[in-house]
């Protein structure tokens, strides 16, 4: 029963997206690659960037938008190398959340820890962030030292090298499309969120983006 709820959901959502276009150049913009196998969506950020802390801690566009995907979507989070001090340092810490789970927890904590008190100065600091997320210091550096949180690492780096990211955030549509921040209706917050999702759901589901 919960299957057929959740297709009837996503063929809702795809329905009401296609009668929405947008325009190349304005909302999103193609990128010359060829498109992935399967669906996704990968957000580029930085805690050192203002803008990628109002998205998530202010404006929980995190949250909105991930209501607004069909169920088989999940948004993936990058951090970038070349923006403060610390970058690599975060790339990797970012890493260990991914590998732990934590994501939500942590994610606000350091963007509070970096942008609005300023205390995180060092890795140490860094790794204080996810203890007072709830994760402890023993599972924390397992989890720093492990093969999977290096290769996870990589990873990050490798997709925003190959896309030769210029600044964050950047949301990226089957590593085809990369939605225009700027291109979107300002009107209000809602209205913003509101148009994000729709160019989102439209560029999943456009025509022969796997070609």
């Amino acid at each position: 029963m919960k299957f057929f709820v959740a297709l009837i959901i996503s063929i809702t959502l795809v329905s009401n997206t296609s009668a929405v276009q947008f325009t190349e150049g304005k909302e999103y913009i193609c990128l010359n690659r060829p498109a992935t196998s399967e669906p996704q969506v990968i957000e580029f950020f930085s805690f050192y960037c203002q803008h990628c802390y109002k998205f998530s801690n202010i404006y929980n566009i995190d949250r909105k938008l991930k209501k607004s995907l069909p169920y088989n979507i999940k948004v993936k989070k990058y951090h970038v190398n070349y923006l403060g001090p610390l970058s690599k340092q975060l790339t990797k810490a970012w890493a260990v959340a991914i590998q732990l789970g934590v994501e939500d927890k942590v994610r606000p904590i350091i963007f509070y820890g970096v942008q609005y008190t300023q205390y995180v100065k060092t890795t140490n600091d860094i790794r204080t962030m996810f203890i007072k997320a709830g994760v402890s210091a023993k599972e924390y550096d397992a989890a720093w030292n492990s093969c999977v949180v290096q290769t996870l690492q990589k990873q990050q780096e490798k997709a925003a090298t190959e896309l030769k990211l210029s600044g964050v955030p950047a949301m990226v549509i089957n590593g085809k499309y990369m939605v225009k921040y700027d291109g979107l209706d300002i009107t209000s917050s809602d209205v913003y969120i509101k148009q994000l999702s729709d160019v989102v759901n439209y560029l999943l589901t456009k025509p022969k983006h796997y070609l």
